[in-house]
Order: structure tokens, then C-alpha cells, then sequence
């Protein structure tokens, strides 16, 4: 009779681990954990300087402003001899992606690629916004306060989209889950 009892232990740890594994992602803690991780990271770094470092070289300059120059000119070098190599490539795939889970989101009506969708179209919107820096930073060879300011401006500039997504998502996830309460889907 013991294991009967181990197999109804087991199949109960299974049924909460899957619970917790929830594919509708608009009332599941995980999705709003991984939307408040990917802005937190997103809204860190700036062309792949860290805020603090931008805030040590405005506050201290020599050596941290030395390390911020260079930092800021190696990922700009890189994303933009990447953009200009296969940078057709790259937006006709994100293209097609963006497109396909669109579809899958709000023809088909499916709230794991909503999810997705307003994640990786603002995604999409930061990194159009990245590549505008580093064009700048590239035409205009900034270095310096004037490079700060960029940098530090372009952050506030994703920080208030990341709040204008963050909002429209949790406007979009209640409606959703208020829906499937009341309809019981």
C-alpha cells in the first residue's frame, strides 16, 4: 500500500511545481518578476556603461572618465560595424518575429505571446534607440561632459519608456485576467 501513497505524494509535488509554471502570464508573479528584471537591466547600462561608472566620471573624471571613453567607444565600434554588416539581416529577422507574435497575440488571441509582445517590442524600441546614440556618438566623435550628457539623457529616455510600458502592460494584463475571471476561461 506504500507505494500507491508515494505515487499521490509525488503527483501532488508535480501538480504544484506546475502551478507555479503557469502559462497564463499576466497573473503569474514570474512574468512580473521577469518585466521588472528586464527594465532593471535594460535601464542599468548605457552602450554598455554602467550608470555608476557614467555617475564616477561626471563626479571624479580622470581614470573613470578615461574608462568611460573607451567603454562607450569599443560597444559603439562593435554594434555599428555589426549594423553595418548585417544590420538588413537583423531587422528583417526581428521583423518577422515581432510580426509572427503579433499575429499570435491578438488575432489568435494567445496571452503567452501578448506577453511576449510587450516585452520584446520595447525591447526592440530600446535597442533603435541605442543604435541613434552610438550613430551620434560616432558622428559627432563626443567625448567628455558632452558624451555624459548623451549617455545620462538616453537613459532617461528609456526609463520613461520602460514606465509607459510598465503601465500599458499592467493596464493590458488586468483587463486580460479580469476577462478570464469573468468569463471563467
Amino acid at each position: 500500500m506504500t507505494p500507491p501513497m508515494q505515487e499521490q505524494t509525488g503527483l501532488a509535488l508535480l501538480d504544484n511545481i506546475l502551478s507555479l509554471i503557469d502559462m497564463r502570464s499576466f497573473s503569474s508573479v514570474w512574468f512580473w518578476i521577469v518585466v521588472a528584471l528586464f527594465w532593471s537591466a535594460v535601464t542599468h547600462t548605457v552602450l554598455g556603461v554602467s550608470y555608476d561608472l557614467i555617475v564616477q566620471a561626471r563626479k571624479k573624471g580622470g581614470q573613470p572618465l578615461a574608462d568611460m571613453q573607451a567603454l562607450v567607444e569599443i560597444h559603439t565600434r562593435r554594434m555599428l560595424a555589426m549594423v553595418r554588416h548585417v544590420g538588413h539581416w537583423i531587422m528583417g529577422f526581428v521583423a518577422a518575429v515581432l510580426s509572427l507574435i503579433f499575429v499570435l497575440a491578438f488575432v489568435y488571441g494567445l496571452e503567452m505571446a501578448q506577453a511576449l509582445f510587450l516585452l520584446l517590442l520595447p525591447l526592440t524600441i530600446t535597442r533603435l534607440m541605442v543604435l541613434r546614440v552610438a550613430f551620434r556618438i560616432e558622428r559627432e566623435r563626443m567625448h567628455a561632459e558632452k558624451l555624459i550628457q548623451v549617455l545620462l539623457r538616453h537613459r532617461l529616455w528609456v526609463q520613461l519608456l520602460g514606465v509607459v510600458i510598465i503601465f500599458i502592460t499592467a493596464i493590458w494584463g488586468m483587463m486580460r485576467v479580469m476577462t478570464a475571471s469573468v468569463l471563467s476561461i
